[in-house]
């Protein structure tokens, strides 16, 4: 490798490591912000927050990662160009065309993160995700009760509490339960009892030795009743959509599957490192510029180009999902185009038009 091409490779990979940094730094505000949001209405444990925000933040990787190497590679560009550093590489024959090496190995690493991002950890944290909620689920513990300590209910349903509880945060001694619906208090208190969790209906506490007492405070009309045993369902996280559970399939799984959805997802994952290879090629020809030309203007384009590429390739997606577009279509309707786009720009790029001839 040249010497140049090692200070390029240098300047394009300091360049995209910045965006990409800022990138993810606001990745996961957004997503600690949508986290908290779960936290309040209960779907997910307090107690898990920092290990969800991780294994989220798998998932925008495939999502932040191409913008980051767009806009990088085009902050780079455009230095050289402004600082007259590509006038002179091209006065001694190094183009734009020249620059390949450099450009596809920074280009081409980025793309293999997106691509084990997409096909491997991002559905694998998913899964991950989702079966540590359903841990927590069967347990106190996790769920962030503690013994001789008042705990909000999940949704805001009421208030739990326990005297003492077992290692393994499944068994308790002195019950307390209170929780209002529609004006109508419920307070239940019990000896002994344990947690249990039912594959079809949900979480359960089995409640032994107590007292119940219901009625509405405002009308002074309670009932009391004393219980050997009673089971009392704790409100749940929501129902996953559909849509969150094909994301949590191993992408070998949906190689086998026919179904719209599937195919659907698939092809989405195949389609993020397709995209990261076109747009690191589309950035050196969209980075030329004046000496004295603005070199931030080109963010915004940048900006536009991405939100329209993934708005597209989104909306195929659903189409898929839906069969409005056919499978074999897949979204190569949209990658195709970009990467022809992307290779006739740099193909093209910096070359000098022929001289037209003059009729004597």
């Amino acid at each position: 490798m040249l010497l140049i091409e090692r200070y390029l490779l240098r300047q394009f990979v300091l360049s995209v490591a910045a965006v990409a940094a800022i990138l993810l730094m606001v990745g996961l505000g957004g997503l600690l912000v949508d986290l908290m949001s779960d936290i309040a209405r209960g779907q997910v444990p307090a107690a898990l927050l920092l290990s969800q925000l991780g294994l989220r933040s798998l998932q925008v990787l495939p999502l932040l990662m191409p913008l980051a190497l767009f806009v990088g590679l085009l902050l780079a560009v455009g230095h050289l160009y402004g600082d007259s550093e590509m006038a002179v590489l091209s006065s001694v024959g190094l183009g734009p065309q020249k620059l390949w090496r450099p450009l596809l190995m920074v280009t081409l690493p980025v793309a293999v993160i997106v691509a084990l991002s997409s096909l491997w950890l991002a559905p694998a944290g998913a899964r991950i995700a989702r079966d540590m909620i359903e841990t927590a689920n069967r347990s106190f513990l996790v769920a962030g009760l503690e013994a001789g300590r008042f705990l909000e209910l999940p949704g805001r349903a009421g208030i739990l509490y326990v005297g003492e509880l077992s290692s393994d945060g499944t068994r308790f001694r002195q019950m307390f339960v209170q929780t209002e619906r529609d004006g109508r208090l419920d307070v239940i208190t019990a000896r002994d009892g344990e947690i249990f969790f039912d594959e079809e209906t949900g979480r359960f506490l089995r409640l032994r030795d107590g007292f119940r007492v219901e009625g509405t405070p405002a009308a002074k009309d309670f009932r009391l009743m004393r219980f050997d045993q009673n089971e009392l369902r704790i409100p749940d996280r929501e129902v996953e959509a559909e849509a969150e559970e094909i994301e949590a399939r191993r992408t070998r799984e949906l190689l086998a599957q026919t179904d719209a959805a599937a195919r659907a997802e698939l092809h989405w994952r195949i389609a993020t490192p397709l995209l990261t290879l076109a747009l690191g090629f589309l950035a050196m020809p969209l980075g030329r510029g004046e000496p004295r030309q603005a070199r931030y203007g080109r963010i915004l384009a940048a900006l536009l180009i991405y939100i329209n590429a993934m708005a597209l390739l989104m909306l195929g997606k659903g189409w898929l999902a839906t069969g409005a577009l056919p499978a074999w279509a897949g979204l190569w309707w949209l990658l195709l185009p970009m990467a022809l786009l992307a290779g006739w720009l740099f193909r093209t790029d910096g070359r000098l038009r022929r001289p037209r001839p003059v009729p004597a």
